[in-house]
């Protein structure tokens, strides 16, 4: 495998360096891309310029792992006080003056029957109202 006059990366202890890590206020010949003149471009060069995607070096996986468990800690307690103190229903339900006895029927209509309802009372003929 030839690759010109550049380095074999096997045999040099100088492992390629990310431009992003590269002294940005250094005297580059090139200051976007961080490179001097002449200087041999690196096989990787699209994984190792300046354009590539940034390589994250802010936290360690340690703190990462326990700031996303702060936030899920977080999120389930919301929505444990969220649950705990909300109210069910969104709205108070709606009231109607005498028990909508008239919009089902009035009292001589044929009820629903209803769990508890005693089979005599129901074969008798019950109605609506109690009196």
């Amino acid at each position: 495998m030839q690759n010109g006059n550049y380095p074999d990366p096997n045999l040099t202890s100088a492992l390629p360096v990310k431009r992003q890590f590269r002294d940005p206020y250094a005297d580059w010949w090139d200051k976007q891309e961080r490179r001097n003149y002449g200087e041999p471009v690196h096989e990787d060069n699209d994984i190792l310029g300046i354009f590539s995607p940034e390589e994250y070096r802010h936290f360690t996986p340690a703190w990462g792992g326990v700031l996303v468990g702060c936030f899920v800690a977080t999120f389930t307690g919301l929505c444990l006080v969220v649950g705990r103190f909300y109210p069910d229903k969104p709205a108070v339900p709606r009231t109607f003056e005498g028990g909508l006895e008239e919009e089902m029927g009035g009292p001589r209509a044929v009820r629903a029957r209803k769990t508890g309802d005693d089979d005599a009372a129901w074969i008798q003929g019950g109605s609506r109202s109690t009196s």
